[in-house]
């Protein structure tokens, strides 16, 4: 039954809609928890909908009357109109690419036969909507290079489509994929296998489509009806699939990832017999296993089985129980491996910025690459053939560049380097190391405009995510440029629950470990604000899906050391997320309410659960989006629902609902210009900052 209304008002006169409370209550060992706003997790209702726009309706009120946010949406708008290109990757006789000239919503996959000339357009994605929501999420291209198979997704979602495309001709072929999900593209004989899951029966909720996840084959011509299942548990739902080839087309390689469990098992087809059969490898579920290639018969394997750094190994596929060590784990973390005339191209993580070392296929160190500064290689892209190779270097003032590296020279040469209004020599990057509670040393990235005062009166955007094995490193953002020219303060911290220093790095933010990663982020923030960076009265803190709950997590727990915080889809609600779309894997780093020692945890600090009243909370702004069918966005809804009943200062406490937008992955450029706009301009607001724009 219906038990209220909640409303409140803020500076400004205006006011916050009314949201509707509902008597809900759930009953953990014992624990009754109230969920009065259960009703804003049916986002696709009328009434939900109305919600969304009233609540759009005043964030936006309030937003048009900050005077020079037009002035940083011009600004920021020339900032990323210049030409941006990825490292080209080859294929057969092509090359192919992605380039953006610097507005367009989606970036452009170009094709080439000649590298050192501009290639002709494969495939547009602005072409595909009118408002450049549709993006191109995967693509392949068939071993005879005729055909290229690729998924778009809609408005952001998680769901994709598959289509295939004549690389000659440039015509679509007849065939359509749909209830794609999580799912890589490789191809076989005259078809691809893909993962997804089975056509939604009617009547039953989309959600309940997440539960059993299937590898298919398709072969062209074929109806998706006729597709091929190769591999599902009938009897065992929340499991992945994700299937890869060589680039050999040799060997399928099939990961399966199981709900709670931090590993896969691994599998494998070998495509050369006449009846491939799927043999497995590996039939464990908390070890990685990743793998490189397949070179003379091997089987070159990334994992972190008894290596916390991960190592590199090696087996036959005619003897597969015998198992080599080519690369031990050392000091440093491998983040990936890529391999180019019989050499070894590996990526090491140290301290969460790269170096890239040449090993011969036995393990034997020959060289470094040299870097440009304290950054990030991104890609490597290269042919286990290939003499030649492509990769991407960025920094936090360095745009991204590629480069093209020679094997047989060892030299590195410069083949796109962008060209905007930036100029990389006036910041500065440092990287500090600071204790957090239990006198853990966390590393942090300080990003600022050379010749900066230490006066504690520095604009200081404080950014993290600790979670999932995910490391923040070095990399350039047209957006933050807009911060860092305005005199702006941009510190990363590489929380605990990240992958910065392997996986004993991870299990340290994890399940019931996960209040060091808050305590890593406050730490952050007391470091700035002891060096005196900036104050509470200039911090600023953000973060985004796990990201969002760590700033929702540290508002609750230290509200006074904030003048602005940032959460962006965040997972909020700790007691039902794994109840939504794919929110059951998340079991692994978070535990979950349905154990009684992780239910206690999560309570303790999940967002939604730990809003006081009578605290003065800083001014918040929500991110979300209508079509986040990643963490849903009755996260955020329920959470702000809370906040706006419960806070009653004069602060602002806001939702910003993106429409025919998702989880962030594909968004439009005039999108992201405009979120990251209003985001700034709400952040200098607040701190009674005014900018000055060029």
């Amino acid at each position: 039954m219906m038990i209220g209304m909640t409303s409140c008002n803020y500076e400004k006169g205006l006011t916050y809609p009314q949201t509707k409370k509902v008597d809900t209550v759930d009953t953990y060992f014992g624990v009754k928890v109230p969920d009065p706003y259960r009703w804003l997790e049916n986002d696709t209702s009328a009434e939900v909908k109305a919600w969304v726009e009233a609540q759009n309706k005043v964030t936006f009120t309030y937003l048009n009357q900050i005077p020079f946010r037009q002035a940083l949406k011009d600004r920021l708008t020339r900032l990323f109109n210049y030409p941006k290109q990825t490292a080209p990757f080859r294929k057969g006789n092509y090359y192919f690419y992605y380039r953006n000239d610097g507005l367009q919503n989606q970036s452009v996959l170009y094709i080439t036969t000649d590298i050192s000339k501009p290639g002709k357009i494969l495939l547009d994605p602005n072409t595909l909507s009118n408002n450049g929501t549709v993006s191109l999420s995967n693509l392949a291209i068939s071993p005879d290079t005729k055909i290229l198979a690729y998924a778009i997704s809609k408005a952001g979602s998680d769901w994709n489509e598959i289509y295939f495309k004549d690389i000659e001709t440039g015509k679509l072929l007849p065939d359509t994929l749909k209830w794609v999900k999580f799912s890589g593209i490789a191809w076989f004989q005259n078809g691809i296998f893909y993962s997804g899951y089975s056509t939604p029966q009617k009547g039953k909720e989309l959600s309940q489509s997440n539960l059993y996840h299937k590898l298919f084959y398709h072969r062209l011509g074929n109806a998706q009806s006729q597709d091929v299942t190769v591999l599902e548990k009938t009897t065992s739902p929340y499991q992945n699939f994700y299937a890869s080839e060589t680039s050999d087309n040799q060997i399928l390689c099939i990961y399966e990832e199981k709900a709670g469990e931090l590993g896969n098992a691994l599998h494998i087809m070998n495509l050369n017999q006449t009846k491939p059969v799927i043999q497995t490898l590996f039939n464990t579920y908390n070890v990685q296993y990743e793998i490189i290639e397949h070179i003379d018969d091997y089987l070159y394997i990334k994992t972190n089985k008894d290596a916390n750094n991960y190592q590199i190994i090696r087996l036959s596929i005619k003897q597969p129980d015998k198992i080599e060590t080519i690369i031990p784990e050392n000091k440093d973390v491998i983040a990936g491996v890529a391999i180019m005339n019989r050499h070894l191209i590996v990526t090491y993580m140290k301290d969460a910025h790269s170096i890239l070392n040449v090993y011969d296929l036995q393990g034997k160190f020959l060289h470094t690459i040299e870097l440009p500064c304290l950054g990030t290689v991104n890609s490597f892209n290269c042919e286990p053939t290939d003499t030649i190779a492509f990769y991407d270097f960025t920094s936090f003032n360095y745009p991204t560049t590629i480069f093209k590296y020679n094997i047989q020279t060892g030299k590195s040469t410069l083949w796109f380097k962008p060209k905007l209004d930036f100029n990389e020599n006036d910041y500065e990057v440092k990287q500090v190391f600071y204790e957090s509670k239990d006198k853990t040393s966390i590393p942090m990235f300080i990003v600022y405009k050379k010749g900066l005062t230490l006066n504690g009166q520095n604009p200081t955007l404080l950014y993290g995510y600790g979670g999932f094995n995910i490391s923040v490193t070095p990399s350039f953002s047209t957006s933050r440029v807009l911060w860092l020219e305005q005199g702006g303060v941009l510190a990363i911290a590489n929380l605990r629950g990240g992958g910065e220093y392997g996986e004993r790095w991870h299990l340290a933010g994890t399940k019931l470990k996960k209040q060091n990663v808050f305590d890593d982020f406050i730490a952050a923030a007391e470091y700035l604000i002891a060096q005196k960076y900036t104050s509470p009265e200039y911090l600023a803190i953000q973060g985004g899906s796990n990201g969002g709950l760590l700033v929702g997590a540290v508002v609750n727990q230290r509200p006074e050391l904030f003048k602005v915080a940032l959460p962006a889809v965040g997972v909020m609600d700790m007691l039902r997320f794994h109840k939504f779309t794919i929110g059951w894997s998340w079991v692994s780093d978070y535990g979950s309410s349905d154990n009684k020692e992780e239910f206690e945890a999560l309570y303790r600090y999940s967002p939604l659960h730990n809003i006081k009243e009578n605290v003065n909370e800083p001014a918040i702004l929500v991110t979300t989006a209508d079509h986040d069918d990643r963490v849903v966005p009755a996260h955020s809804f329920k959470y702000i629902a809370t906040l706006q009943e419960k806070y009653k200062g004069k602060n602002p406490v806001l939702i910003r609902i993106e429409t025919q937008a998702g989880h962030g992955g594909g968004k439009p450029t005039d999108k992201i210009i405009e979120e990251a706009v209003d985001i700034y301009a709400f952040t200098f607001y607040n701190m009674n900052i005014t900018p000055t724009t060029k």
